[in-house]
């Protein structure tokens, strides 16, 4: 009787733990809650000042080829916190973030300026996120996500567990089809890099008019990837079907070789897979801060702090810089980054013991705002902390989309770093909202993508 009590509990404890939330808790989106489930109000003191909606659409000029001005280009750093310094803010930085201030005592440094909650979000993803939280359960142990349709966005805006939280970066708005051309850089240790260009899209199923909705339930959006420099990568193209629930169907990923003229699965593009191009600097899952299935850690959900992230980094995305003057030897050129104080989640994975993964352990730090990784610090098998990501963050707000100007992954013990994203010197910025077809993401569709 006993032991029929204990299990009837524990059914009913998990039955708690996938619920959707209530429709009393779904009211607080949009009043005591932002519409995408922020704390609105402000801190204590007020350097995190309240949600009043975010910036308007026309906050600055946008130039010919789609670059944004830099809304907040008249501000100084209220501080900059160096090696001498770090002490006074630990308790605001990361691991990582500190850890940086040791192996470039020099260099690095942090400039902090005023707080800004620059993020909002179209009226049609506001009600998709509310829908999200009254409808979505997580199912198969937090690998998958049940009742979610229709413009899926936010699964969680109330998370209650680690992985919840996880999802909301993983399901958060692109500004639906997204074009973009992209620079990877993977600097030597004295600077010298060869710059990787990318030729992105990425579409969602809900976006593409004749999509097959039986072959796409399980789909969460569509990746292409060409390689278009350096010469001797070019022609080669990626596709990835980037599925919800990649436990019950694991992400489906070709590759087109320009050399072989052929394409090939290419089951090696998930986890710890090594990244395109990447000289070993990054996993497959590191890009943007961390993509793909859930399923090999368990996520403990710490609560949220206040820290130091990057944020409205419009500088250092400015046309007028070219590569060289961000790309520089340890990390990127600090003098143009910009962070700011924001409420962050704070959720820390670790390897389940029966899974392998080349990180033991990843800590990761989501701005409430935007549902984006800000910070993530990657600890190795030893237990020592390896890599330091950075997620450089901007809100266009053009477009009313939040995404990367750049993401910085440093391996500490190296002494080597991936920098991702750049665009300064391209001939346009992102691209939304482009018309996309279902045949465009077929494996057929690939070797037409990558002639060269």
């Amino acid at each position: 009787m006993r032991k029929i009590i204990a299990v009837m509990a524990l059914s009913l404890l998990a039955a708690h733990v996938m619920a959707a939330v209530s429709p009393e808790e779904a009211a607080k989106l949009g009043t005591s809650l932002t519409p995408v489930g922020a704390e609105k109000a402000g801190n204590a003191d007020g350097s995190i000042p309240a949600w009043t909606g975010g910036i308007p659409k026309n906050a600055g000029a946008v130039d010919s080829k789609g670059f944004l001005a830099d809304p907040f280009a008249n501000e100084k750093p209220l501080f900059v916190i160096t090696a001498a310094t770090v002490d006074k803010y630990k308790d605001k930085l990361s691991d990582g973030q500190v850890a940086m201030f040791k192996r470039y005592p020099e260099t690095y440094k942090i400039p902090v300026y005023p707080s800004h909650r620059t993020v909002n979000l179209p009226p049609d993803i506001y009600e998709s996120i509310k829908r999200s939280a009254l409808n979505v359960k997580a199912i198969n142990d937090g690998n998958g996500l049940e009742n979610f349709t229709g413009n899926r966005y936010y699964a969680f805006p109330i998370p209650k567990n680690g992985v919840e939280v996880l999802w909301n970066h993983i399901t958060r708005y692109h500004g639906g089809n997204l074009r973009r051309i992209i620079i990877q850089a993977t600097p030597q240790t004295n600077g010298s890099y060869t710059a990787i260009r990318f030729e992105e899209e990425v579409a969602v199923p809900q976006a593409i008019p004749d999509i097959d909705p039986a072959k796409a339930a399980n789909v969460l959006s569509f990746f292409k990837q060409s390689v278009t420099a350096p010469a001797r990568l070019a022609g080669n193209v990626l596709l990835v079907h980037e599925t919800l629930d990649q436990v019950k169907e694991p992400r489906l990923a070709w590759i087109y070789n320009a050399g072989q003229r052929r394409v090939r699965r290419a089951p090696q593009v998930s986890y710890d897979g090594p990244g395109t191009a990447s000289d070993g600097l990054r996993t497959t899952d590191n890009f943007d801060m961390f993509s793909g299935a859930p399923d090999r850690y368990d996520w403990k959900l710490v609560g949220k702090k206040e820290m130091y992230i990057p944020y409205n980094s419009y500088k250092l995305d400015s046309p007028s810089l070219k590569y060289d003057d961000i790309i520089k030897a340890g990390h990127i050129n600090q003098d143009l980054t910009r962070y700011e104080l924001h409420r962050v989640w704070e959720v820390v994975g670790t390897v389940k013991p029966s899974e392998r993964h080349i990180y033991a352990k990843r800590h990761m730090y989501i701005d409430e705002d935007s549902w984006q990784v800000a910070l993530v610090d990657h600890y190795d098998g030893r237990g020592q902390l390896w890599r330091v990501a950075e997620g450089h963050a901007q809100f266009y707000y053009d477009h009313q989309v939040p995404a990367y100007t750049v993401e910085t992954l440093y391996d500490i013990i190296a002494g080597r770093y991936i920098a991702l994203g750049m665009k300064n010197e391209e001939k346009s910025s992102f691209v939304f909202g482009f018309a996309a077809k279902a045949a465009d993401y077929t494996p057929a569709a690939l070797r037409a993508s990558g002639v060269r």
